[in-house]
């Protein structure tokens, strides 16, 4: 890994480039990452502003794609005062209806680690993290550091979905959701987003985050309908015309 070092209040944050990997959206295509040091002790305190220059978590690691000749992942957040649900949305609210939402610690329990690996067996089968288990769970999911919750979402008492979910102090980030993979008709991706505003909104924080949109991936261009969307340019944060995405 080569380093740099980021100036913080007067000391200095490193940072590594990975080395090449494959790259986790496109095929065919190699991808390298920056990653801030994860033995830096403050890192949990700088994470915030982490997100503020695009950064992402996974576990312990918090990282920003920079990858030779390509920048189309872009770091995308909803101001939550400013956004209101389109119609497709507001259909996903009105058919879930009586899908109830509970926030708790960020805790594996059977129940999700159950629920999670029936949803990689169906979403990402032979892609390898559908061998993932309990330490695959908690390495990605949870880690050591962050204020992490878990956003339930019940049906009857029934555990249909989940939305991993950072805390900061005046924002909430969308880490992972997965979901009961034989009720994905009922758009319980967007409902996880959807309950996620509400929460941040109820918490009286400005941001939902939602990590990286990708113009024209059937995966990732989906941020593109949350509008207002403020997306980060590497200078500062703007609102994406409505035409992007054209």
């Amino acid at each position: 890994m080569g380093s740099n070092a980021l100036p913080r209040s007067g000391d200095e944050l490193q940072l590594f480039h990975t080395g090449e990997h494959p790259c986790g959206y496109w095929p065919n295509r190699t991808a390298r990452d920056l990653v801030l040091d994860p033995r830096d002790p403050r890192l949990p305190t700088f994470y915030p502003t982490a997100l503020e220059w695009g950064f992402r978590k996974s576990g312990n690691l918090v990282y920003r794609p920079h990858c030779q000749g390509c920048r189309a992942c872009v770091p995308v957040r909803i101001d939550v005062n400013d956004f209101h649900p389109d119609r497709s949305q507001r259909r996903a609210l009105k058919a879930n209806a009586r899908v109830e939402t509970r926030v708790v610690q960020n805790e594996r329990t059977a129940e999700h680690l159950a629920l999670y690996q029936r949803y990689l067996a169906s979403r990402h089968a032979g892609g390898g993290m559908d061998t993932h288990g309990a330490a695959e769970f908690e390495q990605f999911l949870v880690g050591s550091w962050s204020q992490g919750r878990f956003l339930e979402l019940r049906e009857d008492g029934r555990l249909i979905a989940v939305a991993v979910t950072d805390l900061v102090p005046d924002a909430l980030s969308a880490v992972y959701t997965f979901f009961e993979p034989e009720l994905e008709r009922r758009s319980l991706g967007t409902l996880a987003i959807l309950r996620q505003i509400e929460w941040a909104r109820r918490d009286h924080r400005r941001h939902l985050y939602l990590g990286y949109w990708i113009q024209g991936h059937r995966k990732m261009d989906y941020k593109r309908r949350y509008r207002p969307l403020e997306y980060f340019d590497g200078r500062r944060w703007q609102i994406m015309p409505v035409d992007a995405d054209q």
